[in-house]
Order: C-alpha cells, then sequence, then structure tokens
C-alpha cells in the first residue's frame, strides 16, 4: 500500500510538473526563429474624393481650379507599407508566412528578433492555403523551428503564438486548442482554433507546442470589430509542411487531380441509391479527365480512395490534392447497387481545365405537366435560348415550382434543367412519370433527380408521397 501511495503521489507531481509555470523559457527557445515582415506596395496616385457639382454650377470652375492646385501634373504614385509575421524555416533563410502578408508586394522587409534586417525574396505561394514561401541571405545561419505533427494536437494543448500585432512588435500569446479540422472558405482548409490572442499582424506568424514546434500558421480571426476575442485559426502545420516542401523543390504546388464534380451524400440521397449510410462522394459530372478515361460514371459514389475510406467531399478533396500527381490508385464506387474497383492515374489540379459536357438533345415540343410538385416541359429552342442552355440539353426544364412541396424545400426553382431521374437520362415527362412508377413499385421511398443549374450539376432526392 506504502508503494502504490508513493507512486500515486509521483504520477501526480509529475502530471502537475507538465504544465510549465512559466512559459518564459520556451519564449527565450522560439524568439529567435520569429520574424517581422513589412511590405511595400506602390499603388497609383488617388486624387480624393471628387466633389459632385451640378454641370454650369457657379462653383464647377471653383472645384476645378482646386483639384488642379491639388493634383498638380496628375495622379503621383504613392507608397503602401503592410505588416505580418512569418518564422524561419531553415539555417540557410527559408521564411514561412502567410501569402496575403506579401501578395502583391514590390518590397518585403524582414526584421529579426535581434533588430537585423534584410531583404526577402518570395520563392513561391499558394492562395489556396494562403501560404508563401520566402528567401533571405544572410552571412551567417539563421536560427530556425521545426514543423510539428498538427494530427496529434489535442483540443485542450497548450500553445503559444508569437509575432507582430497590431504592428506593435514581437509579442506572444497563449491559450489552448479550442477545436480542430475547422474550415472556412477553401477546399484544403484544415484549421486548428485557439483562443490565444491573434490580432492583424499576427498573420503569418507561428503557433507553438509546448516543445516549441510549429504546429499552425496564424491565419485568421472571427470577430465582429476586428481585434481578437478568442477565435483564431491557424492552418494546420501538416498541410503547411507539405506545401512548403512543394514551393522549395518547385516553386509551385502540384496536386494531384481526380476530374470530377461531387457533392456530399446526405442520408436521403443514400436512401434513393441503396447505400447503407450516408458516406463518400457522389459524382455529379466527369468531364475529360483522369475519371473519365478510368471509367468513372456520373451518379457513381466515391465510396474509397487509394485504400482509404471516404467520408465526405471535403476529405476527398484534400486526400486527392495531397497525393503525387501521375500516381495510379484504386478507387472504388457504389454503382448499379454494387462496389467496383477503377483504377486512375492523377491529373495535376493546377493544369486541369472544366470541359463541358456535351448531351444529345430532343426538341419534341410538349405542353407543361406537373410531377411532383413541378411543372415541367422538355427542353425547346425556344426554351433552351431563353435559358442561355447548350445547343445539345436535353431533360425537362422546370417552368414553375410548388412552394409547399418538398422540391421547393430542396431548393429547385424555375429554369433548373433536369436530366436524369432514377440515374437514367429524361426526354419527356413521360419518362419521369415511368421513374416515379418504378421506384413506387420498387418500394422506393425517394427519387434521385440530378439537376443542372447554369451548368452546375447536383443531385436532389425527392420522396415519393403515397
Amino acid at each position: 500500500m506504502g508503494f502504490l501511495a508513493t507512486a500515486l503521489v509521483l504520477a501526480q507531481a509529475m502530471q502537475a510538473t507538465a504544465r510549465p509555470d512559466s512559459l518564459a523559457d520556451l519564449a527565450d527557445k522560439i524568439s529567435p526563429s520569429v520574424v517581422n515582415i513589412t511590405t511595400t506596395t506602390v499603388v497609383a496616385g488617388q486624387a480624393g474624393p471628387n466633389p459632385i457639382v451640378p454641370e454650369g454650377s457657379p462653383f464647377e470652375d471653383f472645384f476645378r481650379e482646386f483639384q488642379d492646385r491639388n493634383n498638380g501634373n496628375g495622379d503621383r504614385p504613392r507608397r503602401s507599407s503592410a505588416l505580418g509575421s512569418g518564422f524561419v524555416i531553415s539555417e540557410d533563410g527559408y521564411i514561412v508566412t502567410n501569402n496575403h502578408v506579401i501578395e502583391s508586394a514590390d518590397e518585403i522587409v524582414i526584421e529579426f528578433f535581434s533588430g537585423e534586417e534584410l531583404e526577402a525574396k518570395v520563392v513561391g505561394t499558394d492562395p489556396n492555403t494562403d501560404i508563401a514561401l520566402l528567401k533571405v541571405e544572410a552571412d551567417k545561419p539563421l536560427p530556425y523551428v521545426n514543423f510539428g505533427d498538427s494530427d496529434t494536437a489535442r483540443v485542450g494543448d497548450w500553445v503559444m503564438a508569437m509575432g507582430n500585432p497590431l504592428g506593435q512588435g514581437f509579442s506572444v500569446s497563449a491559450g489552448i486548442v479550442s477545436a480542430r479540422n475547422r474550415a472556412l472558405s477553401g477546399s484544403y482548409d484544415d484549421y486548428i482554433q485557439t483562443d490565444a490572442a491573434i490580432n492583424r499582424g499576427n498573420s503569418g506568424g507561428p503557433l507553438f507546442d509546448m516543445d516549441g514546434n510549429v504546429v499552425g500558421v496564424n491565419t485568421a480571426i472571427l470577430s465582429p470589430n476586428g481585434g481578437s476575442i478568442g477565435i483564431g485559426f491557424s492552418m494546420a502545420s501538416n498541410v503547411v509542411s507539405r506545401v512548403v516542401d512543394q514551393l522549395k523543390e518547385f516553386g509551385e504546388t502540384r496536386r494531384g487531380w481526380l476530374g470530377v464534380r461531387i457533392q456530399d451524400v446526405t442520408d436521403d440521397v443514400a436512401e434513393a441509391m441503396q447505400l447503407t449510410k450516408a458516406a463518400g462522394a457522389l459524382v455529379t459530372d466527369v468531364p475529360d479527365g483522369p475519371a473519365k478515361d478510368g471509367g468513372m460514371m456520373q451518379g457513381d459514389v466515391i465510396v474509397s480512395f487509394d485504400g482509404v475510406e471516404v467520408a465526405d467531399t471535403r476529405a476527398l478533396v484534400r486526400q486527392v490534392g495531397n497525393t503525387d500527381v501521375g500516381k495510379a490508385v484504386r478507387v472504388v464506387v457504389f454503382r448499379d447497387g454494387k462496389t467496383v474497383t477503377l483504377k486512375i492515374a492523377l491529373g495535376r489540379r493546377e493544369e486541369a481545365e472544366a470541359i463541358p459536357v456535351a448531351q444529345p438533345q430532343d426538341d419534341a415540343p410538349a405542353a407543361p405537366t406537373e410531377v411532383l410538385g413541378l411543372t415541367l416541359s422538355p427542353v425547346t429552342k425556344e426554351l433552351g435560348k431563353e435559358l442561355q442552355l447548350p445547343t445539345t440539353a436535353t431533360g425537362l426544364v422546370v417552368m414553375d415550382v410548388d412552394e409547399s412541396t418538398e422540391a421547393y424545400e430542396k431548393g429547385l426553382r424555375a429554369g433548373d434543367l433536369i436530366t436524369e431521374a432514377g440515374q437514367q437520362k429524361l426526354t419527356t415527362v413521360q419518362d419521369l412519370e415511368d421513374r416515379v412508377a418504378e421506384a413506387k413499385e420498387a418500394g422506393r421511398k425517394s427519387l434521385l433527380l440530378l439537376v443542372r443549374r447554369a451548368g452546375e450539376p447536383r443531385f436532389v432526392a425527392i420522396s415519393l408521397n403515397g
């Protein structure tokens, strides 16, 4: 018992000492690797606001003379400065920051913790993750920091942010990881949310774990007033390190490209397609590209990519983007009630160009008919011209939507084009009515429609009442 009590006391003591009473030692360790960034941009001069003076007004000549005196010989260019943060990742002078810190800059000056200043050049940028890689030439090895594994960061872990908030110079703030895997707006977003104070000027600065490794790059804040309210976002280091490696090697990013348009699988879509769970990525379009060459079809549900189960579209986009260009991967899709394995050689996303999908045309005129709360008409030359549809377009045009129906609730609107029902092509309203009858006979609760709006496709599952 005495031994167990002693062991328990020691364990509690070790746990207590895991939290430092002070972060001063860590701050001393990492400070030399953090930098302030000042950018200068030459912008066109502005003549200032022009007063609105009615033509013929007695004040017209007065304001014209006033502007001439202030403008001189015309608008003169002026220099605009901005501030940000960054950190050194190698002793030979590579520096990471946000792309928006240095975007369009004519001059970039790096200020080190020691007060030394060096001019930097841009090695490469990635607007998709808002990351930029810079390089300075120093006459001695520079102190630097390493990337940590952001996947091991847990909600509640202590973190430290350092940078140049509001232009006040080197400053440290501390907090915890508030959330993981946050998405803001980009396809490759993987943000760590933290309550460590992050303000304007902190952009591009590092977020450290307690071992002094960089687990994130401070990028954005959520605030109604522009100041920190404890909701800051740092791009995860595992995303950043991969981008940085490519920028260092190629001067640009090289992401894998599958070549499909996709949407998430919702519960009603899963039921309509007889999937066992609402997971995977539903293929809405397959333009010319790697996926089409590999045999993928519109209406396939991608359930596995390169041996990894696909949770949703965001997970698939990130995984494809992180896969090497040219790699042949196995993609498992759900098609017609069974799984099919495809082998697809990935292209490069940066070089990809969207190609419109050509469809056959049937211009048979017919009176509008109501089905599933939708007033529908086959595509005619007149409708196609009015809606600016491709000349090869076929399907059913939504003329009106009953606002009390599920179709309206699911977002269908007049002008939409329905090209498929139950993953079969539509050319007439009778085709749709046949698909509805077949689904009801099979005991299905909903019918999957392929809807195009302004050329963009998406699947919508509509319940079959009765």
